[in-house]
């Protein structure tokens, strides 16, 4: 073999080595990539670390509305749940008195149809409507994060 041939055989291989080589870069960079863009449009979960308690107001009873003359009366019973911080506790407690009639000023004013239509998520998010509603009239902020619905029971 002469020396030129070799040299021309060490060039081509050479040659197919950095097109290897810049092909399996490409490669893995598109790879990364692509798992990077995957990753950015997947929102990161937020940990909440504060420990919460779970103050319950059982057996919330309103009537409700029916129509004009019709001879059965038809009642809401709803069991409600407050999340609150390990510190707020106590004064959830002690608010539970106020909470019940905020909760009975809300549901009476539902007739029986639409009662009987709203979804468990709807009927806590006009209470808690309600209970915001409530403390900013008061000027008071809140001793609990949200009100929960555990149980609804619609005759």
């Amino acid at each position: 073999m002469t020396r030129s041939r070799q040299l021309f055989i060490l060039a081509l291989v050479g040659l197919l080595m950095a097109a290897g080589g810049g092909g399996g870069a490409w490669w893995w960079l598109q790879r990364s990539g692509h798992a990077g863009a995957a990753q950015a449009s997947t929102p990161l979960l937020l940990i909440d670390k504060q420990e919460y308690r779970y103050v319950t107001l059982d057996d919330v009873i309103v009537m409700l509305r029916g129509k004009t003359g019709e001879p059965l009366s038809h009642y809401m019973a709803v069991d409600l749940v407050f999340k609150t911080a390990l510190d707020k506790e106590r004064i959830v407690k002690s608010h539970l008195p106020l909470l019940r009639a905020v909760a009975v000023k809300a549901l009476s004013a539902y007739p029986l149809d639409k009662a009987s239509a709203i979804t468990v998520e709807q009927l806590s998010a006009d209470l808690n409507a309600a209970y915001q509603a409530s403390y900013l009239q008061d000027r008071h902020e809140m001793p609990f994060s949200e009100a929960l619905v555990s149980k609804l029971i619609i005759e």
